[in-house]
């Protein structure tokens, strides 16, 4: 099972970044704790419990890479405090440069938890890259910034990117200039959106706003308490026909979810479209993993 999906991913050439593996989606019995992404020319391989087939893996990696594309495979044990990495093969680089779609990223796998690029989120990327022409984004949560890259690819006039990570806004500052972005069009303000809805305000008001927080974010933000308190803020910082893309990935809130907050906080609101995640994060109970709702307000 694992080894035909590995086969089949590395029949050809992989350029892209993209998940080559979700076993925590429960679709392969005796894999639920296993994930593997691909940062060419880097392997990174999850284990959200103890992984007693390293040996398995490195034989069937060997034996798939028909291409010699594989230079490092990287073993990050998520089930342990700080998600400790090892290197199996090759070397660890201090940071990768990957492509999607015509975008540059900077990711840095194995270095801390997450590496920098959450590639179930791929297929919004091209959506905003197709509608972002002429539009003022608003990107909260924006964790590196890839969601703002794709809309000033896509023509959008200006993003402002929202999140409490100093570190991460810096970084989504090089995945604009990895990108030759303007940086006037790009504004960011690195503190805790609760305490800044005045900045947000002044930089107001927006085309697009994207709201893809966290379940919880220890100290600053609580999905089930606080994503209704959001988007009831949102609604008087944005354009007439502005649309709304309201995203979560929750195993214990649904899609309903969402709508219920829209219906609540922002009632004129309507459903347009749920965006699909990237059909590599299969799942199999709809709804456990990444929800991409498109909401529009009247024009």
């Amino acid at each position: 099972m694992l080894e035909q999906r590995l086969q089949d991913f590395f029949a050809i050439e992989q350029p892209e970044a993209r998940r080559v593996f979700h076993g925590r989606g429960h679709c392969y019995p005796g894999y639920e704790h296993l994930v593997l992404d691909w940062y060419p020319p880097l392997l990174l391989v999850s284990a959200y419990a103890p992984l007693e087939e390293v040996d398995v893996i490195l034989q069937c990696l060997e034996s798939v890479d028909q291409h010699q594309q594989i230079a490092t495979i990287l073993l990050q044990e998520r089930h342990l405090t700080q998600s400790p990495s090892q290197v199996l093969r090759g070397e660890l680089p201090d940071k990768l440069i990957v492509s999607e779609n015509g975008l540059k990223y900077e990711v840095r796998p194995g270095r801390q938890q997450n590496a920098g690029l959450f590639m179930d989120t791929r297929l919004l990327r091209q959506w905003l890259q197709r509608n972002s022409e002429n539009s003022k984004v608003l990107n909260l949560f924006a964790y590196t910034c890839s969601l703002s890259v794709a809309a000033l690819a896509g023509g959008a006039s200006s993003v402002v990117n929202v999140d409490v990570s100093k570190t991460s806004i810096a970084w989504g500052k090089r995945n604009h200039d990895l990108n030759g972005q303007d940086p006037r069009a790009v504004r960011s303000i690195p503190h805790n959106l609760f305490t800044s809805w005045g900045r947000v305000k002044q930089y107001g008001r927006y085309d697009i706003v994207i709201i893809d927080p966290p379940t919880r974010q220890r100290g600053s933000f609580d999905a089930e308490k606080d994503y209704g308190t959001v988007v009831r803020k949102i609604g008087k910082c944005c354009t007439p026909g502005a649309k709304i893309i309201a995203a979560l990935n929750s195993p214990f809130l649904g899609e309903e979810f969402l709508h219920a907050q829209i219906a609540r906080h922002l009632s004129e609101a309507r459903f347009v479209e749920q965006i699909p995640v990237s059909p590599e994060y299969e799942e199999s109970e709809s709804g456990k993993g990444l929800k991409i709702c498109l909401f529009q307000l009247p024009g």
